[in-house]
């Protein structure tokens, strides 16, 4: 039996086979097309965290290209009881074709990923988000034009949405520029990574410095769900705030992006997230695109690209 296809982070993926998966999923929609690809083959959702983009544009995805799924949560599967990953992963190999995990621990991902004999699918982790970068990536070039070359700007806190620019800065060629607090770094080891293999990554707290003359300005949510710190972490992000005068400092072309949801007056101004540059919701549709190019490589590999 091959190896499976794991699509787990873009450090681990080369560059020809992302940019392969992104044409992959430009030309699917911009086709139109809903040929069962996947016809008679299941993937096996589990989530440990809440979505909304995730699971439907998975689910849907799925369902274009001929397949089946099954959606399992911890209060509804022996996950929720004790049972381990492993033993999850092994069991669910013998009755799905692809596994899509969404975890708070990389370290559970790759857990479910080493007893697992079928691709498994990074749908989050708190280290990463791969899949929505590769919408992102979607969404520029469409909106922009090819983005080897260019330059994207992230202020706030760089979490797991900003690690995994970093991973795709490397791999499709733009500047990453980061503008953040100081406890709010993206991890050394990913920077470390990124200058060996000669990333074009700047870390800095001046988010005026970061933007200026920029092609995307990018931030995210400042307090997840339960964050027991909110009011700290507002006062310590609030610089970092994207609003039209931070935007005006972009290149005059600029879009704006943001993987929702949304918190207007936190990370981010209602007149710059509703506004002519941002394309958020071009951003969140092209999710289901980017998930049907990465189910097709995971289970047909370079035969989708065909």
């Amino acid at each position: 039996m091959p190896e499976p296809r794991d699509f787990l982070d873009l450090d681990q993926i080369d560059a020809a086979t992302l940019r392969d998966i992104i044409d992959v999923s430009t030309r699917i929609k911009a086709s139109g097309e809903r040929k069962p690809l996947l016809a008679d083959r299941t993937l096996a959702m589990v989530f440990e965290k809440p979505s909304t983009r995730t699971r439907v544009s998975f689910e849907v995805a799925m369902q274009t290209l001929g397949g089946n799924v099954i959606l399992l949560e911890p209060n509804g599967s022996q996950l929720g009881r004790g049972e381990t990953l492993a033993d999850t992963a092994r069991i669910l190999s013998q009755y799905v074709d692809v596994i899509m995990y969404r975890t708070s621990s990389a370290a559970n991902l790759e857990e479910m990923a080493g007893a697992a004999t079928v691709p498994v699918i990074n749908g989050l982790t708190d280290r990463s988000h791969p899949c929505q970068i590769m919408a992102d990536i979607m969404t520029f070039e469409e909106e922009v034009g090819p983005i080897a070359g260019k330059v994207v700007a992230w202020s706030g806190d760089s979490n797991n949405v900003a690690n995994s620019w970093i991973h795709a800065a490397v791999h499709f060629g733009f500047e990453f520029r980061v503008a953040s607090p100081a406890d709010l770094r993206p991890p050394q080891d990913i920077l470390d990574w990124a200058a060996a293999n000669g990333g074009n990554i700047s870390v800095g707290d001046d988010p005026a410095a970061a933007v200026s003359g920029a092609d995307c300005v990018v931030t995210d949510t400042w307090v997840s769900m339960g964050d027991k710190e909110a009011e700290k972490r507002r006062a310590l992000l609030a610089p970092y705030r994207v609003d039209a005068a931070l935007m005006a400092k972009a290149g005059p072309e600029a879009v704006f992006m943001h993987c929702l949801p949304v918190y207007r007056g936190d990370e981010v101004t209602a007149d710059v997230v509703d506004g002519p540059q941002s394309v958020v919701w071009t951003e969140a549709g092209n999710r289901l695109h980017a998930q049907k190019g990465i189910l097709l490589w995971c289970l047909l590999g370079s035969a989708a690209f065909a």
